[in-house]
């Protein structure tokens, strides 16, 4: 049994604060079970006992004579704490708390919400909520609806996660008109102890739970999330709508990296990477779950449309490309088929135009005829209301058809009038029907995703050998002398020391050391400034290209000293870099930005000065797998010049992959770095090596003295060593 089969499968429940006050909770909850016809024992707690919905109400759970599975508490606040002790000495397992007055209210709130998780683990109980609409499975031989929405829940295969009890309430009463029905529904409120984690979780293996729906306005430990979320959605699909998305997260950062990120790519990032499906809105989240609870995974992304209108059949075929399937090629024998039986003004090609005299017959007979065809995928009919057919005739046809042939997902395009879609939340449909094309291409784009994610390899997260020592001692020494950001020549170094490929470069403390250091690389070379006190190299002319001689190396060596020392910036120079000149047009960023709930978030894109600008980047959440890797780069729109446009040299794709994993491992290794950008990652025009030309590494002193110390320095001076 599984640890919330007490909470969702219960035989008998305890009502905790039931009422005979109309109105109440306490008497909805009441009313409902009963509505609903909970087949096991209900017993109403009420402090004055008596009779409450024609049942023996009890003055403490500790009175009643069976045993209790579910206590629903709806009490007081102030009474809760002392209720888990009585449903504990009762030896109830699985509470359902409504009661609001926790840590939504501030900080007492919050106290006595960790005095009650407190209670929970230690007498070994589970717990939904507090501050929660309450609990729901519509299973037959469960038939519980413990939950206070005003209209009774509507039977089907869908588990509903909501974290806003007022919305999972408002579906809850919408279901009928929305042609959707229920397993099971959690509203979990404070998320106290069950989650949406849980609740996935739970619903694993619960045959009963096709797909799985989450609302969601926090993610309580997005590792333990993508864990579980990656392996449950290979099995069915998760649809989540995330809110939030707004939000600042890291605005106040100081490298690109950080600038770009927030909290909501961080759980796009997130959602991506575990097989969800993202959601932008309430309706086209249950347009989607409608298209899920009525289609099976298509086996490619072939489309055929069927229509009685041309125009609305471009106009989908364009909807069908822009999402990136393919128009299926219909067969010859198909083809053939077709014309048997349609009007010689019809067109047989797709999309199949049966034109506007088309009847209910050519509908039946042109669906049946695709949908054995092998090179289609899926079919969307569209229906325009012509010459007296009517829309509701031409839906069963349609259904009827579907229901002979459930192996290929169908999709109806009906643009007609609303009073259609009410008569449909009528009737027992098997296919989803929208009103638009659009919408029947998202549906079948969410079913061609489901399918490329069950197909996705798992990934791996590959371990290289690098030279963690001397990464080590490099920060170490920042930290000693109370930097966190390291300067230009450090952050190269531990990229080096991680095997990313840079510059072949040297370091000079003088002008002979810089040209001595030139001479030994070959020119054209490139001068950067390091210094412990500016890092915007750029913004102080500290950076110097194409340098060819040593004798414009000694000038720019001079004019940039003389700038420093007129900007008052001299006293924080270390030196000067060196670097190799890499030729190369094409320039990319790669880099981690910490997010403090999400941790550490990969990113990569477009680099250079365009960063900002177009912001042609995407990100993950670290450890990469090495399909994540691959994933990242093929994301950006500037994958095509990465591929060799317009005759330059192609970029060296498993290269690029290995510095991105390469990076991942150093944030493994080193957690508290908390940004770190390379910009650019410049492909060279020569080899098509990605080449970290500029970095620059930002670690959290206070952890990372921690970590390579294992104390904290005071004001600002560290005695750590390695």
């Amino acid at each position: 049994m599984s640890n919330l089969d007490k909470i969702m499968k219960p035989k008998s429940i305890a009502v905790v604060g039931a009422s005979t006050k109309e109105h109440t909770i306490g008497s909805d909850i009441m009313k409902r079970l009963q509505e609903y016809k909970f087949p096991g024992k209900i017993y109403p707690i009420n402090p004055k006992g008596g009779v409450i919905e024609g049942l023996q109400a009890y003055t403490s759970v500790l009175e009643v004579p069976g045993e209790v599975d579910l206590a629903i508490i709806v009490v007081n606040a102030k009474f809760v704490l002392d209720t888990i002790d009585q449903c504990h000495e009762k030896g109830i397992k699985g509470l359902c708390i409504i009661t609001a007055g926790f840590k939504e209210t501030g900080a007492e709130g919050a106290e006595a919400e960790k005095q009650l998780l407190a209670k929970v683990k230690e007498y070994g109980m589970r717990c939904v909520g507090p501050n929660c609409l309450g609990v729901v499975n519509t299973e037959p031989s469960v038939k519980m609806d413990g939950c206070f929405a005003e209209s009774l829940p509507e039977r089907g295969h869908i588990g509903f996660v909501s974290q806003s009890g007022a919305l999972g309430g408002g579906i809850l009463n919408i279901l009928k008109d929305l042609n959707l029905g229920f397993a099971q529904f959690i509203s979990i409120g404070n998320q106290a102890d069950v989650n949406a984690e849980t609740a996935i979780e739970y619903w694993e293996n619960e045959d009963d739970v096709e797909q799985i729906l989450l609302y969601m306005e926090s993610i309580a430990n997005p590792s333990n999330f993508r864990k579980l979320a990656t392996r449950i959605s290979k099995k069915k699909p998760i649809l989540a709508l995330k809110a939030g998305r707004s939000a600042a997260g890291a605005s106040a950062a100081s490298s690109h990296t950080g600038s770009l990120a927030g909290a909501d790519k961080a759980a796009n990032a997130l959602l991506s990477q575990s097989g969800v499906i993202r959601e932008y809105s309430l309706k086209n989240l249950f347009a989607t779950a409608k298209v899920f609870a009525n289609c099976p995974i298509p086996k490619g992304d072939r489309v055929a449309i069927i229509t009685n209108s041309g125009g609305p059949g471009i106009m989908a075929t364009d909807a069908v490309c822009e999402y990136g399937m393919q128009m299926a090629k219909i067969t010859d024998a198909t083809k053939e088929k077709l014309r048997s039986f349609l009007p010689s003004a019809a067109s047989v090609k797709n999309p199949i135009d049966m034109i506007a005299s088309a009847p209910i017959e050519h509908y039946k007979q042109t669906l049946e005829t695709v949908i054995a065809d092998e090179n289609v995928d899926m079919i969307m009919v569209i229906y325009l209301p012509f010459l007296g057919l009517k829309d509701i005739d031409v839906a069963k046809a349609v259904m009827e058809i579907k229901a002979q042939h459930p192996e290929k997902p169908v999709i109806g395009v009906f643009m007609t009038k609303s009073e259609f879609f009410t008569a449909l939340s009528d009737m027992n449909v098997n296919m989803p029907f929208f009103m638009y094309a659009e919408e029947a291409a998202d549906g079948f784009n969410r079913l061609n995703q489901q399918r490329k994610w069950i197909e996705r390899p798992e990934g791996k997260i590959p371990t290289f050998e690098v030279d963690s020592k001397r990464a080590s001692e490099i920060i170490t020494s920042s930290i000693k002398e109370g930097r966190a950001q390291l300067t230009t020549r450090e952050s190269i170094d531990v990229l080096d020391a991680y095997g990313i490929r840079v510059c072949k470069s040297g370091f000079a403390k003088s002008e002979d050391e810089a040209i001595a250091i030139a001479d030994s690389i070959g020119y054209p070379v490139v001068m950067k400034m390091t210094s412990k006190t500016t890092s915007h190299k750029t913004d102080v002319g500290g950076v110097r290209v194409n340098i060819q001689s040593a004798e414009q190396l000694r000038a720019e060596y001079q004019d940039l000293i003389s700038k420093l020392e007129a900007k008052g910036l001299l006293d924080g120079l270390e030196g000067v870099i060196i670097q190799e000149m890499v030729k190369g047009s094409r320039e990319m960023v790669c880099g981690i930005a910490t997010d403090p709930q999400y941790g550490p978030m990969m990113m990569f894109g477009l680099g250079g000065v365009f960063i900002e600008v177009l912001k042609d980047v995407t990100f993950r959440i670290a450890p990469l797998t090495d399909v994540d890797a691959d994933e990242m780069i093929k994301s950006v729109k500037s994958y095509k010049l990465l591929e060799g446009a317009r005759g330059t040299t192609p970029a060296q794709m498993n290269q690029i992959k290995e510095t991105l994993l390469r990076l991942s491992q150093l944030v493994h290794d080193y957690p508290f770095i908390d940004e770190l950008d390379i910009n650019p990652l410049l492909i060279s025009e020569k080899s098509g090596e990605g080449i970290a030309v500029d970095g620059r590494i930002k670690v959290r002193m206070e952890e990372a003295q921690h970590a390579l110390c294992g104390h904290s320095c005071e004001n600002g001076v560290c005695s750590c060593s390695l």
